[in-house]
């Protein structure tokens, strides 16, 4: 089936404008894909156009002021010894001071590696050793967990605290004693080679297995990440403002530290604690224009509007990503805010953005084809590419610049790569006869009773259409004769009044014998969640197992 891939012409025009002047400047062919400089152009730009606000001390920070503390760290990175390669860890709250290193960074080819800031001394341990940073900047409470693991990793980095510490130098410290005061106008950036030189490592949710990090290098993030873009009308300025309701680490974030500059929009986020009533308070105040959510924040904040309130129309678009997004979603959150378009953002951080183009599709659908990415579907069974429609099959992809794979981990790298480039996702897709793209599983999370297999999103969906459901997740209880036992965690509104009977009812009146709740329903008061906000697959299978022993 030959379905032609889509291509946004006001964009690829946009960003071949900025490219070719880049390059011209410099005149180096392949600066076009050097993500550092098109952002250093892209800040001179506008200088005063304002970049960042932080929503929890409501202070904000324009195009002009970034660029000339970048380059100020940029004094400080040379003085410190770093070089094209070396690699630096972001692991602070949302504050303004986190794109500083961050921009410094992609203007000389220094490796940034955003992690969990809540990680412990023995988590630490494990990024440091595999990640061997050269500075790593945190939080004053986090300083002593990160100098512990940096000596228990061997490695010769050094701690930076973004908030003052007894314990180290803090960030402003640094910038004073290390940055000088350069010209913007006479600053260069490095050069090098964009389609080998490594721009991010990007952490990948862990939902079901261990974490690792993305490879992504200069020419990936130029080509897919810009594609984020795709919803534009008018360029450069594609929307207004961002809500960032994610730490850095992941994609959801990192997409509006990567882009914003390029397409102009402001980016709001904050160094308070992200609670409910804070994300209401911004959005209130501040009227963002574009969000990224994961289906259960999206699910907790419109319960919470419920009873508090809460403007949502301020939005232009939501995209939903992360895990699977049910009709039901989307519709409640269009009946909150009729004239913002709420998508599935189907993306992958070891691609470094959206997969799809994911606007004028079916409601299901999370996108169609884009013309820059190559895609087939293959049956996990055979191996044979699945080319039918309505046929279910594993999503493989190629990218422009190749996907590169996962950093110091050779071993998933191979796995998840084929010798002639084919990155193999390890998610089940099928498309229909327009080549709208429909997501249906994780092929890991697929439950296998007897010789049936089944889909705990299959599941979830139907359960949460029972009135009084919140949230719902699906997993499987081990069993010796039958394989799996799907077992559903329910966390019930809390005004409602529904029984694991209510649960199973539901499940044996929409879905055949085989997909019957045999491993049982647990009622919650909350599910386990990873700090993406991604459901913990991993937890729920260590609880299925424990429930099971228990029963």
């Amino acid at each position: 089936m030959k379905i032609t891939g889509y291509k946004h012409e006001l964009l690829d025009k946009y960003m071949s404008e900025i490219t070719s002047r880049v390059a011209a400047e410099s005149g180096i062919p392949s600066d076009r894909y050097h993500f550092g400089k098109l952002v250093l152009q892209s800040l001179k730009d506008d200088p005063d156009f304002l970049m960042q606000t932080d929503g929890g001390t409501g202070e904000s920070e324009t195009n002009g002021s970034v660029l000339k503390r970048s380059i100020r760290c940029v004094a400080c990175f040379k003085k410190l010894g770093l070089k094209i390669g070396d690699v630096i860890i972001l692991m602070g709250a949302n504050n303004l001071d986190q794109a500083i290193p961050f921009y410094a960074a992609l203007f000389e080819g220094i490796i940034i590696a955003a992690i969990d800031k809540t990680l412990g001394v023995s988590e630490l341990n494990d990024v440091f050793s595999a990640n061997k940073p050269k500075l790593i900047f945190c939080q004053g409470d986090k300083v002593q967990d990160a100098k512990k693991a940096l000596e228990l990793a061997g490695g010769d980095g050094r701690v930076i605290s973004y908030d003052r510490s007894p314990d180290t130098i803090s960030f402003s410290d640094m910038m004073e004693i290390y940055g000088e005061d350069i010209d913007v106008k006479d600053y260069k950036a490095a050069d090098f080679d964009p389609e080998e030189t490594i721009a991010l490592v990007v952490a990948t949710s862990g939902s079901t297995g261990l974490p690792k990090a993305a490879i992504l290098t200069h020419k990936n993030i130029t080509v897919s990440s810009t594609y984020f873009g795709s919803f534009g009308k008018k360029f450069p300025r594609i929307t207004k403002c961002s809500l960032i309701v994610s730490p850095l680490q992941w994609l959801s974030a990192l997409i509006h530290y990567l882009v914003g500059p390029i397409f102009q929009y402001s980016r709001l986020q904050t160094s308070a604690e992200l609670t409910t009533e804070h994300i209401f308070d911004m959005i209130n105040k501040y009227r963002p224009t574009l969000l990224i959510s994961s289906p259960p924040t999206m699910i907790t904040l419109l319960k919470e509007a419920e009873t508090k309130e809460c403007d949502f129309s301020c939005f232009e678009i939501v995209f939903l990503a992360g895990s699977a997004v049910s009709d039901h979603l989307k519709a409640t959150l269009q009946s909150r805010a009729p004239n913002t378009q709420v998508v599935n953002g189907y993306g992958m951080s070891e691609i470094g953005g959206i997969v799809f183009f994911p606007y004028d599709v079916p409601l299901s659908s999370c996108g169609k084809p884009f013309a820059h990415m190559q895609y087939k579907l293959m049956n996990v069974e055979t191996g044979e590419e699945v080319k039918e429609p309505h046929k279910i099959g594993e999503l493989w992809v190629k990218a422009p610049g190749g996907v590169r794979g996962y950093y110091n981990y050779p071993l998933e790298t191979a796995e998840a790569i084929t010798k002639d480039g084919w990155y193999k996702s390890g998610d089940l897709h099928y498309r229909d006869e327009d080549g709208n793209y429909y997501f249906v599983e994780r092929l890991k999370l697929l439950l296998k009773y007897r010789n049936h297999q089944i889909s705990p999103v299959e599941l979830e969906e139907v359960i949460q259409k029972l009135p009084g459901v919140l949230h719902v997740a699906v997993s499987g209880v081990p069993d010796p004769d039958c394989g799996e036992l799907p077992i559903a965690f329910v966390v019930p509104r809390p005004e409602a009044d529904i029984t694991e009977k209510d649960v199973k009812n539901i499940v044996k009146e929409n879905l055949t014998d085989t997909k019957l709740l045999r491993g049982g329903v647990v009622m919650l008061k909350e599910l386990p969640l990873l700090p993406s906000t991604k459901l913990d697959r991993t937890k729920l299978k260590q609880w299925a197992a424990a429930f099971a022993k228990k029963n």
